[in-house]
């Protein structure tokens, strides 16, 4: 019998408020065909984009208000869904809308390329002609700047209603993984309250914490023998996707994959490259780390069901969710009353879908839209990981709230270069406010381990996968075929690099068929350029108090008015250079330096 309650047994206090979007279904489903009929009303302005400044005005704020519905009825469905994967009714809804924002991509798709006939000094002088196009001015700007990269209107509207085809691998992962897939049962420890426990795609890396070693290979052998059963499913259905980003891109006249995904925020690929260098020439740091874990398990040799042992060698604290929010708020103190307030107001007002339940999505994320309040899914796992985690999507919820006070819709949607930084913030600013008011010396050995495993597993891990990304498409790019056992033999390959003193099995090697994001091809890699930029942030923060804060609040204010290394820039940080991730890698080696000596 599963230990995973129905959603119907989860106390309402926990659940985020959906009602305060649409009260029913039947509510939702008038704003959904309200905004069906709005969308051809675009059609109408076809041809006539540039014409004068009033058109021009008219059918960017026509586009905008059709946008913002369809990204609220969207939300809804999804989260609704979301919330049971199984629910065939959620699961039809989100089909709809999904299909209701291809529809309004497509009918929207002739604006960019009409707006690319015009030169800058045309649009000036249609801003100097309508003052209110200069919202618009950054917008613009990277349209023109996209131009070689932008195709006629036909094909734009033909890859627009293409967008649902090219991005079904993802969705039938999604359904797989969490709907259709079942992690067996395994045997727990004598002397365990329960005799046996379900692995779930929620709790398997928290299993994988429990200190009894046999009991952790179990897991281990049986959360990925089952991926095995679905291994050439899955290795088809990545395949795939890699297929569609390669072709995506050559539609766009791109060379690579790679420079398709990275020109979109306008990063250059020497970011990327840089940022696997440093962390290549840093990685004797994390094999200290994987060696001081041996010592610390006492075994002759790391396997991969020890990784994610804490070092203190045991599961940890337990941390009830309310005693973690008021962690989390009390850290977020450094960035002023305000920013705390309404933390503190969000958690009252049911943001927060705080537990897990039978299908429900895995994993966390934050979510919402302009028109609506922020909306957080956890599956909160009574530890101190997870409180890290109600943290980072804090941290992006409160990005949307400070962007939807200053910026209008069409900057409302940040890059997620940017977004992880905000998160991880939130992240580091729990860490020193823990180390310093926490008295309890094994309380702050967990909080110390956590430090460490976060930064292994968001710059070293994610810079593992981005890696794997970047080397798959590039063996589509040269017409090379993805079979599963290549993709096997690549992971595993990178795996024994990044963990030199660990044992590497075969199971390890089918690791990346549990990566969702690799559905959102070249996006993990912000996950370790957020955390390095984070850390300087935060120690600007600590060392310079209200004026480093406040330029950090600026920074969220902006949105994507600016592009995303300017926008770091007013935060002060400088992500062209390998600096601030140079400094992240200098205070993971000197707090392993603490934890060793803690240690010994």
């Amino acid at each position: 019998m599963s230990s995973v309650p129905e959603r119907s047994e989860v106390d309402e206090d926990y659940t985020w408020d959906l009602e305060s979007i649409y009260a029913t279904d039947d509510d939702w489903e008038d704003a959904y065909e309200t905004i069906a009929d709005r969308v051809d009303d675009l059609e109408a302005y076809e041809g006539r984009v540039t014409d004068d400044a009033e058109t021009l005005l008219e059918v960017l704020e026509l586009r905008d208000e059709i946008m913002r519905e369809v990204s609220t009825v969207a939300a809804y469905a999804r989260m609704r869904r979301d919330e049971d994967t199984t629910n065939q009714h959620y699961q039809a809804l989100t089909a709809r809308s999904q299909s209701l924002a291809a529809d309004a991509q497509s009918a929207a798709s002739f604006i960019d390329p009409e707006l690319q006939t015009l030169t800058r000094e045309q649009f000036d002088a249609m801003t100097a002609d309508e003052p209110a196009l200069e919202t618009y001015d950054h917008y613009v700007d990277d349209v023109l700047r996209m131009k070689p990269h932008t195709r006629s209107a036909e094909v734009e509207e033909l890859l627009a209603d293409l967008s649902e085809v090219t991005g079904a691998t993802g969705d039938v992962y999604n359904m797989l993984s969490n709907a259709d897939m079942t992690f067996p049962t395994v045997d727990t420890p004598a002397g365990d309250e329960a005799d046996a426990v379900e692995i779930t795609q929620s709790n398997f890396t928290n299993l994988l914490k429990r200190p009894d070693r046999e009991f952790r290979k179990r897991v281990y052998e049986g959360y990925f023998d089952e991926w095995e059963s679905v291994r050439n499913t899955v290795a088809a259905s990545y395949k795939n996707s890699v297929k569609a980003d390669v072709k995506t891109a050559r539609a766009r006249n791109y060379d690579t994959a790679r420079e398709a995904a990275l020109d979109g925020p306008n990063v250059p690929v020497e970011v990327y490259d840089t940022l696997v260098d440093t962390v290549h020439d840093n990685l004797d740091k994390l094999h200290r780390h994987a060696q001081l874990k041996e010592r610390a398990l006492g075994v002759d040799e790391l396997q991969m069901w020890d990784l994610y042992m804490p070092l203190t060698g045991d599961e940890g604290p337990d941390l009830e969710y309310d005693q973690a929010t008021e962690y989390v708020v009390d850290a977020l103190a450094p960035l002023g009353e305000a920013y705390q307030t309404q933390v503190a107001e969000g958690l009252e007002s049911r943001w927060i879908d705080v537990y897990e339940n039978e299908g429900k999505q895995s994993g966390a994320y934050s979510s919402g839209t302009y028109d609506t309040q922020p909306f957080i899914l956890l599956n909160y796992q009574q530890d101190i990981s997870s409180m890290y985690t109600l943290a980072h999507e804090l941290g992006h919820s409160m990005h949307s709230e400070f962007t939807k006070e200053e910026q209008p819709f069409i900057y409302s949607s940040y890059e997620i270069f940017v977004a992880e930084v905000a998160s991880t913030v939130n992240e580091a600013l729990l860490t020193n406010h823990l180390l310093e008011t926490v008295d309890d010396p094994e309380f702050r050995k967990h909080v110390l381990n956590e430090f460490l495993e976060r930064v292994r597993s968001t710059l070293y891990r994610q810079t593992l996968f981005a890696e794997f990304e970047h080397e798959t498409h590039r063996l589509e790019e040269d017409g090379e075929p993805l079979t599963a056992d290549r993709l096997d033999d690549l992971y595993r390959g990178l795996k024994a690099d990044y963990y030199e003193p660990a044992a590497i099995d075969d199971r390890i090697a089918r690791e990346w068929m549990r990566i969702p994001h690799f559905y959102r091809a070249f996006y993990v890699y912000q996950y370790a350029t957020g955390i390095s930029a984070a850390l300087a942030i935060v120690d600007d923060i600590l060392e310079n108090g209200r004026s480093a804060a406040e330029d950090y609040l600026e920074f969220l204010r902006h949105g994507s008015r600016e592009y995303p290394l300017e926008l770091l820039r007013i935060a002060g940080v400088d992500m062209s250079s390998s600096d601030p991730i140079d400094r992240a890698l200098e205070t993971y080696g000197q707090r392993l330096e603490e934890m060793e000596a803690l240690m010994s």
